[in-house]
């Protein structure tokens, strides 16, 4: 018989002006806390894990992590307990802060699956002139959806043998890629977000000083369900010195360069051309999706720049292995031509007005640039700049480099790709037919086991 887990007792802490934190109760006799515990006794005692599972019967795991992950600082301790964050109602940018961090594991939610007519838009200025402009936005938006989806049936038209439900699915995943790029990045979205317990305090350091009103209010209200949820791992003191260098870190937080090129730029005067040379056959023997050893990374790294619409570098975002730059979202550089080239007739006509509109009511709020960002469009261009070795770089191409990655992204990996094998002689393993319209991209789904 199945357990009723909404008799769980869940952690909730409200975010103010909007949104929720959520910290997950899984029901488990050993908690992460009481995990992290036996973990440490096990590194420093031979007497085995039966012993520490009476020790921690008879003690629990309070006072230990207290005193030795808490008071006596051994940080290690807390990288042994894992714990599950869900945060609802915030807005991309918020999300992409949490992400910002090789070490994240977690899930956002698509724009693909996010009901826009109804989701809530944040506006930092909680001004009449903003909730009007992320408004007008929103219907833009849904009166873009349906002419789209039409225009892209013609355009696709279905083969006889193709499954009726999964050529619709196929053509509903294209038409959110094209109308996705109208949406404010002030739109509210979810995310998941699971960490140990070190990880969540080391981050929560940081957003709790973010350039970015919500993320501290966020963080904030993350902390404060941490702590209710593990008391005894999230009393840790910091030094005012450290508190101090956060804000230094926050005033240079966000990537901008309007100058950046249209097409990637590579460095490769990182990279040791005759230690490539002693690995030749590991690049020419490499099997489809297999991955290169980390150790191939000691050649050396690549320094990239290039644009990205903003909806995109969500996406990207998602390579750990490679050390970005969080860009700042702005009109400088234009809207994605792609998302102008595939939007039907009716709709591009009317979107260098709509466009205009937005850019010159955000240029008459007076606000910051950071808070800009919740009013502008993700299909607008961002200036990125990331660094990688090749391990990391060439699997990110290869990911990237498919008919069912994001043509914008797809695009930049495959410039990246050509300029890899030019530049280094090396294969990579990517899709033949990138740009093929493939109906397999309606299988892509997660659904509830009764749908």
């Amino acid at each position: 018989m199945a357990k009723d887990l909404s008799r769980l007792k869940h952690t909730t802490v409200n975010i103010k002006d909007g949104g929720e934190v959520i910290i997950i109760d899984t029901g488990s006799v050993i908690d992460a806390e009481a995990e992290a515990m036996l973990q440490a006794l096990h590194s420093r005692s031979t007497g085995g894990l039966r012993s520490h599972l009476k020790i921690l019967a008879e003690k629990g795991a309070d006072n230990f992590m207290e005193k030795f992950y808490i008071g006596y600082g051994h940080h290690s301790i807390g990288d042994c307990g894992d714990t599950t964050i869900f945060i609802e109602g915030v807005s991309m940018p918020a999300v992409k802060a949490v992400q910002d961090n090789p070490l994240f594991r977690g899930q956002e939610s698509s724009t693909r699956y996010l009901d826009f007519s109804q989701q809530s838009f944040i506006d930092p200025t909680q001004s009449e002139e903003g909730n009007a402009l992320l408004e007008l936005q929103r219907q833009f938006y849904i009166d873009a959806h349906e002419p789209t989806r039409e225009y892209l049936k013609k355009l696709h038209l279905r083969n006889e043998e193709e499954k009726i439900s999964i050529y619709e699915k196929a053509i509903d995943a294209r038409t959110f890629d094209i109308t996705r790029s109208l949406l404010p990045a002030g739109a509210s979205t979810n995310f998941a977000w699971h960490t140990d317990l070190r990880q969540a305090a080391d981050k929560l350091l940081f957003l709790m000083h973010h350039p970015l009103s919500e993320v501290r209010n966020m963080a904030s209200s993350i902390k404060e369900a941490l702590h209710k949820h593990h008391p005894h791992s999230f009393g840790h003191e910091i030094p005012n010195e450290t508190e101090t260098y956060q804000n230094l870190i926050a005033e240079n937080y966000y990537y901008h360069d309007p100058e950046c090129s249209d097409e990637p730029v590579i460095n490769f005067k990182n990279i040791n051309h005759s230690e490539l040379k002693k690995y030749d056959d590991l690049f020419k023997k490499r099997p489809p999706k297999t991955g290169l050893p980390k150790f191939v990374g000691q050649i050396g790294t690549l320094e990239i720049k290039y644009q990205l619409d903003f909806g995109s570098f969500r996406d990207i975002q998602r390579h750990r292995a490679i050390t970005q730059r969080m860009p700042l979202l702005t009109t400088d550089l234009g809207f994605n031509q792609w998302y102008i080239d595939n939007l039907p007739k009716k709709v591009r006509e009317k979107l260098p007005e709509h466009l205009n509109m937005i850019e010159s009511t955000i240029g008459e709020m007076s606000i910051s640039r950071e808070l800009q960002q919740y009013f502008i469009p993700i299909g607008y261009n961002t200036s990125n700049k990331f660094t990688g070795d090749l391990p990391a770089t060439v699997y990110m191409v290869e990911i990237r480099d498919s008919r069912f990655v994001h043509p914008t992204l797809q695009k930049v990996a495959h410039n990246i790709g050509e300029q890899i094998t030019h530049h280094l002689g090396i294969r990579l393993n990517v899709d033949p037919e990138p740009n093929r319209f493939d109906i397999k991209r309606g299988e892509q789904d997660i659904i509830a086991l009764d749908e």
